[in-house]
């Protein structure tokens, strides 16, 4: 174990497409924060998620282990207790363990390894969203207000939360500089933005100029949709009601400007580390939980295995690091024993269960050859109606379902998706060779079947659960302002100097 381990930051956005970061070549992102750690560190340009939805992505991320291993097949599926995350894991490796922020938990644990919570989750905790593979559009589904309410706020409720995130997290880190408390630290600083609704303050709004926003690059009528994409369409509302240009426009821009206030909060959170002392032996790790159609291929939010639904971006940064970028498929499931190793675990020994993912931090320091393992992922939510699996190997994506067509997709030769080489002869070997991954990977009738039962048994309890009185499983943290007060058990000249950072006497 590493003498002097390294305090750890993770920041992950929400939604939050690779390809709308400057890092990772758009030439109208307004993202100097992000952009400045992807200089001093690793950018891993073929990072995936492993499940394009959110609570099921984080529990995967958490766990190290696929979704469908832990039953974390919608984002009204509980993550049981029982599950180790790397949360535990680095408690266990005697770091402190601070989350500050969303993170979706669905179930009574809501801190799942974490020593502290610092926010309330900005979405519920019960099973009110249980995937129902019978339903064609859920109640909880996006709708076409999406686009007709997009564009410039003074506040709205992701806002709100996200501020006191960023506030909370700064705040923890200063305390942190002072504490007492000598172990290592893993702060999560999670957001909600860019998530929809598309809706961003005027100062975010005005870094675009609104004609520099290209629109889809993809544009495919509904004709030419394939089964699920008109499924997921149907889902949103959005089949009979499809965006206008204008309203695309719109949207796209105002997606960007989120963007654009979470790259400010990377800024300040990596300011407050500056200014505490404490950067220098932080490891900072920024991604995302999956990412943001935008209209591409006709289609908006996730849910999907396209490039922009389920490519992240993921960045490895450390003042000792260097700058460089890896082309090798990873994904959300090896940040796990990345963390662990970080944590100076290099030997994985405190891992009690074999997990999905593999350590990047070789990569990311230029001490291990470029590496080429397959990237598996999941959708298993409402819409699906059939597990929908995709595995990518080099530059080759292949998805699977039961119910449609299937399909492979050369990314080095079709950048774009838009050309479905299931029957070209040329590509029959690697059709072969994935569809057998696939079928080693899972057990496909099996699966549909605990998919199917989970949704019955969940679907029943949220239906008895809201009757009679509720008892809400939401998170109701502690109000850590209460530290930083006067209380009876001090006197007044201890509390005012103990809590002080950084003091000097000035210069003359």
């Amino acid at each position: 174990m590493k003498a002097d381990r390294p305090n750890i930051l993770v920041i992950q956005a929400d939604q939050l497409a690779a390809s709308a970061i400057g890092a990772y070549r758009n030439p109208i992102a307004s993202t100097p924060h992000i952009d400045s750690l992807a200089a001093g560190g690793a950018i891993f340009d073929a990072a995936y998620t492993n499940f394009p939805l959110c609570a099921p992505s984080r529990f995967s991320m958490m766990s190290g282990q696929l979704a469908s291993t832990i039953g974390a097949y919608d984002n009204g599926a509980e993550l049981t207790s029982s599950i180790p995350t790397f949360a535990h894991y680095l408690r266990h490796l005697d770091y402190q363990t601070c989350l500050v922020g969303k993170m979706h938990f669905v179930g009574a644990d809501q801190l799942h390894g974490f020593e502290q919570r610092l926010t309330t989750d900005i979405y519920p905790g019960d099973f009110g969203w249980t995937g129902d593979w019978t339903e064609v559009r859920p109640k909880f589904a996006n709708d076409v207000v999406t686009f007709t309410d997009a564009g410039v706020c003074k506040r709205n409720v992701q806002i709100e939360y996200d501020d006191e995130v960023c506030h909370r997290a700064r705040r923890k880190i200063y305390d942190l500089a002072r504490g007492r408390d000598d172990r290592p630290f893993l702060l999560f600083a999670s957001f909600t933005h860019p998530h929809d609704p598309f809706q961003c303050r005027q100062e975010h709004w005005d870094r675009y100029a609104h004609d520099d926003i290209g629109m889809p690059v993809v544009t495919t009528a509904q004709a030419d949709m394939d089964p699920y994409s008109l499924r997921l369409i149907a889902q949103y509302g959005l089949k009979d009601n499809p965006p206008g240009a204008d309203q695309v426009r719109v949207a796209r821009h105002a997606y960007y400007g989120s963007v654009s206030y979470v790259d400010d909060m990377v800024g300040e959170l990596v300011a407050a580390l500056k200014d505490s002392g404490l950067y220098d032996n932080t490891v900072i790790l920024l991604t995302s939980d999956h990412g943001e159609m935008l209209g591409e291929h006709g289609l908006w939010y996730k849910k999907s295995f396209f490039e922009d639904a389920c490519r992240i971006p993921l960045i490895i940064s450390h003042p000792q690091l260097q700058s460089r970028r890896i082309d090798a498929n990873v994904s959300l499931v090896d940040l796990l024993p990345t963390l662990l190793e970080i944590a100076g675990d290099e030997d994985q020994q405190s891992l009690i269960e074999t997990v999905a993912g593999h350590s990047l931090w070789g990569l990311a320091a230029g001490s291990d050859p470029s590496r080429e393992c397959p990237v598996y992922a999941e959708n298993l939510a409402e819409g699906a109606t059939t597990p929908l699996l995709m595995v990518k190997r080099e530059q080759i994506k292949y998805v699977y379902s039961a119910v449609d067509p299937e399909q492979l997709f050369d990314l080095e030769q079709d950048p774009h998706e838009q050309i479905n080489q299931i029957d070209n002869p040329a590509y029959r070997e690697a059709r072969e060779e994935l569809s057998k991954l696939v079928q080693q990977q899972w057990d496909i009738d099996s699966l549909a079947q605990d998919i199917v039962a989970s949704q019955r048994r969940r679907l029943f309890l949220c239906e008895v659960l809201a009757k009679g009185k509720l008892q809400a499983w939401d998170y109701s943290p502690a109000d850590e302002l209460e530290q930083h007060c006067l209380r009876a058990d001090k006197i007044y000249s201890q509390w005012a100097y103990e809590g002080i950072l950084g003091y000097r006497f000035p210069e003359e």
